[in-house]
């Protein structure tokens, strides 16, 4: 058995680390995968290849970041969607079911439009603080219902209602159509503006996130019986809300403020790794996170490829080939809870 999780492993690493080549080499003008290695060889170990400045700009400063954070970006929302399936018993529960998308977008717009923060507020770091504010009004507003999941899917409705049509105020009221149209395609997703300082923040949180969630892999298993029969299992049920749900919370507010709206990663995701690897946590939580690391990185490549000399957001990418995705697992393997 330990051998067969280490070849896993390794196998697992083979395939993200080759997914993390294309996103490099894979653009709007290729670059040969050796002129990618001998880039890394030169900034990480300084190897001395002699390289063309241009390339070497390219693939250091704008592809392997971006390639990391897509990376980071699609495990968070990922192990996020799996997590909250089980804990919230809903097969199409999603990282956004708790406001925190729409706040972001609130938060966003609130820098971007009406100059919150004088000027010393970026939009990532708005769109942070309005996930974060978001997310506190709908755990307050599920904790006084105290009617357990239905509570927080409720709450977490109510919670993207509000926040959306606040948004949607502020744009209408406030921006003129060049502020407009930026807001929009920041909503989508956008990877555009990634650069190493948002590695140095995403990558550690997916990384610490996950580990979080895979560390309580067993009482997730419980719960797959309801909150009920897991207090009855030995698992301090609140204790283990807390802390999958801040979890959660957390990463993806920490993705939205630095890339934007992503859909159906993880909502699809989780879904499709139950179909490889079944219902088991510690298994189906390193899955996902695999599954959607290689999903984002593909879903940025054709972002910047499928349209020449165009980049779409990377939302639009991930709703056009996730909603048939979904659809064909609903169809192959029907969600009974």
């Amino acid at each position: 058995m330990t051998w067969r999780r280490l070849a896993a492993g390794g196998l697992a690493m083979l395939v993200l680390l080759a997914a993390l080549a294309m996103g490099a080499a894979i653009g709007e003008t290729r670059i040969p995968l050796d002129v990618v290695g001998k880039t890394l060889a030169n900034r990480l170990w300084g190897a001395g290849y002699g390289l063309d400045p241009i390339d070497e700009g390219v693939v250091w400063h704008y592809r392997v970041a971006r390639a990391l954070v897509a990376a980071a970006c699609g495990a968070a929302l990922a192990v996020c969607g799996a997590v909250l399936q089980s804990m919230l018993r809903n097969a199409l529960a999603d990282p956004y079911l708790l406001g925190i998308s729409a706040g972001a977008s609130s938060g966003a717009v609130s820098v971007a439009i009406l100059g919150l923060g004088g000027g010393f507020l970026s939009l990532s770091l708005g769109a942070l603080i309005g996930a974060l504010v978001a997310f506190g009004l709908v755990a307050l507003l599920a904790l006084k219902a105290g009617r357990g999941a239905a509570a927080i899917i409720l709450a977490g409705i109510a919670g993207s209602q509000l926040f959306s049509a606040l948004t949607s105020f502020i744009v209408t009221k406030s921006a003129n159509a060049e502020q407009a149209r930026g807001i929009m395609f920041w909503l989508l997703g956008n990877l555009s503006g990634v650069r190493w300082p948002d590695v140095g923040l995403a990558l550690p949180v997916a990384l610490i996130g996950c580990l979080v969630c895979i560390a309580h892999a067993r009482a997730l298993d419980a719960f797959a019986f309801g909150a009920n029969a897991a207090a009855a299992l030995g698992i301090a049920v609140r204790r283990m809300q807390v802390i999958m749900f801040g979890a959660t919370a957390l990463m993806t507010a920490i993705m939205v403020s630095i890339v934007g709206s992503i859909g159906f990663v993880g909502l699809v995701i989780p879904h499709a790794a139950r179909a490889l690897v079944g219902v088991r946590h510690h298994a189906l939580l390193p899955v996902s996170a695999l599954l959607g690391a290689v999903f984002m990185i593909a879903a940025d490549i054709l972002s910047r490829t499928i349209i020449p000399g165009q980049v779409l957001p990377i939302g639009v990418m991930t709703a056009l080939f996730g909603a048939p995705a979904f659809a064909v697992i609903l169809m192959q393997r029907p969600v009974t809870r």
